[in-house]
């Protein structure tokens, strides 16, 4: 059995100098891991695909600039974020 070939993690913007840039499965597990949620219930509680947040936290998609922005707000104050998602 072999493993998978992994990708090299992939910058949130690619535009950043060195110093600034910042890796998307990063940033994404960071928030995710804030607010103590698993991938599925993270998903699930503030209206994301679950795919798509799988396949960011794998190295494997980059987030587009409206997921990068929501991720904000939820680092922010993820309840807003929760009563916001909630009323999507």
């Amino acid at each position: 059995m072999s493993l998978p070939h992994t990708r090299p993690d992939l910058p949130v913007d690619d535009a950043a100098s060195p110093s600034q840039a910042v890796c998307a499965r990063a940033e994404v597990q960071r928030v995710r891991w804030l607010t103590g949620l698993s991938q599925d219930a993270f998903a699930r509680t503030f209206s994301l695909d679950p795919d798509a947040l799988r396949e960011v936290e794998a190295g494997r998609a980059r987030p587009n600039a409206t997921f990068r922005a929501f991720l904000k707000v939820i680092a922010r104050d993820p309840g807003a974020a929760r009563r916001a998602a909630a009323g999507a």
